[in-house]
């Protein structure tokens, strides 16, 4: 499998890096880090339990209490589509 970071889960991402650098620890940065190549590698060996949202196709799994990764698993591709903060509107979430 290969995993495919979209333009936005990028964009994400590095937001929430941006952010903990400026308001939190290097620690903090960190762990986020580390939270997120630990989600993926869970995804790789298809080791995770499967959160099923509204969209099709698309699955989400929480990554730290306050961001939520939604992807989406094809033949042999996962596509990361987002990195969703809860505090964020929902209604705002496009993938």
């Amino acid at each position: 499998m290969i995993v495919i970071w979209s333009p936005q889960a990028k964009k994400d991402y590095w937001q929430n890096i941006d952010y903990l650098e400026a308001e939190w620890s290097f620690q903090d940065v960190v762990n986020f880090i580390d939270k997120v190549d630990y989600s993926i590698a869970l995804l790789l060996q298809n080791n995770i339990e499967f959160i099923s949202t509204n969209y099709k196709s698309v699955n989400k799994v929480v990554v730290t209490k306050q961001i939520t990764l939604y992807y989406r698993i094809n033949s042999d591709t996962i596509d990361l589509l987002r990195f969703w903060n809860k505090y964020q509107d929902l209604e705002n979430l496009k993938l």
